[in-house]
């Protein structure tokens, strides 16, 4: 299956989300919304994506008992959001609360993905928040995607350097996305784990997030196509 490309609109007002999709124009179909922009616009800028005809990935990592998270999930869908994040190690209970919440409504699912280990993290510091001091990342990312096929989601989020063992763990069973993507050779910013859009796409990604490699380029569409070659083998 081909690998989606989703550009970030990790912005912090609607007017510079706006910007960005009119000059990526038609050559973008999917944006991720995450919490800076949420929480400074509100849930009108997934409704305004949705009638620019663009799926939306709504990143707002919801970690909660499963009553509340089962509520949020089902008002994403009601959105329109097509992918909402919720983190893995809120428990088994709380996922498939949120897989319920965001089943169909009206006809229309969102699918939910599973955070694993954020990227921006490494081994001492999950081992410094979890009180263990031998962690393997790519252990704990297998141990949760576990509970997420348990619980029925759709995929989970890890970086492009655990995906190759979750797939070779589950197969087709869990779709992959993976962040942290930069272009070969350019800074690693606030990431500690990042791929390039051609690793992540062999280790077997279904969707990768584009951040600041588009959105910060001199020329934006011209990056965007590049890392689309990338993740198509050109």
């Amino acid at each position: 299956m081909p690998t989606t490309p989703i550009v970030a609109l990790d912005v912090p007002s609607i007017e510079r989300a706006r910007s960005i999709v009119r000059i990526l124009g038609d050559a973008c179909t999917w944006y991720k919304v995450g919490l800076e922009l949420f929480v400074s616009e509100g849930p009108h800028v997934v409704t305004w994506l949705r009638e620019e005809g663009k799926d939306v990935f709504l990143d707002l990592k919801l970690h909660d008992i499963p009553n509340t998270v089962r509520g949020a999930a089902r008002a994403a869908a009601g959105l329109g959001a097509r992918l909402l994040t919720v983190h893995a190690s809120g428990g088994e209970a709380m996922l498939a609360a949120a897989v319920e919440g965001a089943g169909a409504q009206d006809g229309f699912h969102c699918g939910i993905l599973a955070v694993t280990v954020l990227t921006s993290m490494n081994d001492r510091d999950v081992g410094a928040v979890w009180g263990r001091d031998d962690v393997s990342i790519e252990a704990e990312v297998l141990r949760l995607a576990a509970s997420a096929r348990q619980a029925a989601t759709h995929g989970i989020v890890c970086s492009g350097l655990e995906a190759p063992a979750v797939r070779a763990k589950h197969g087709g069973a869990l779709a992959i996305l993976v962040p942290g993507v930069r272009s070969a050779g350019s800074a690693s910013h606030d990431q500690a784990r990042v791929v390039t859009p051609q690793a992540a796409s062999q280790a077997g990604a279904r969707y990768v997030v584009l951040g600041r490699m588009v959105t910060a380029a001199s020329d934006p569409v011209a990056a965007f196509d590049a890392a689309s070659g990338e993740l198509a083998g050109r």
